[in-house]
């Protein structure tokens, strides 16, 4: 019964090394940007993102057109907005969940 019991924990313990290296490939990034408006102020805020995140990731984006909620090489979810009036007429932030 004692190996029965070893080979159960092993199995608990390599589920949770799993899924602590998978949880370890997503990062949480915000960035701030300022425009004369909304979509500029947006573009520079997930600029922002991408540079605290990766800065090859932000050199594909910038060469492939800069679509903002995209990030070469990762998966994006959870991405929120909050703009409002101020620095050069909009200031945007922007918050995102990034994994390999």
């Amino acid at each position: 019964m004692s190996k029965l019991k070893a080979i159960a924990v092993a199995v608990v313990a390599s589920t949770f090394v799993m899924s602590a290296a998978a949880s370890a490939q997503c990062v949480n990034k915000a960035g701030e940007g300022t425009g004369g408006n909304r979509e500029n102020a947006s573009f520079q805020a997930w600029e922002a993102v991408l540079q605290a995140t990766s800065w090859g990731s932000w050199s594909q984006w910038i060469s492939s057109g800069g679509k903002v909620g995209t990030a070469p090489g990762y998966k994006v979810s959870k991405v929120s907005t909050r703009c409002s009036a101020g620095g050069l007429g909009q200031v945007c932030v922007m918050q995102a969940t990034l994994c390999r």
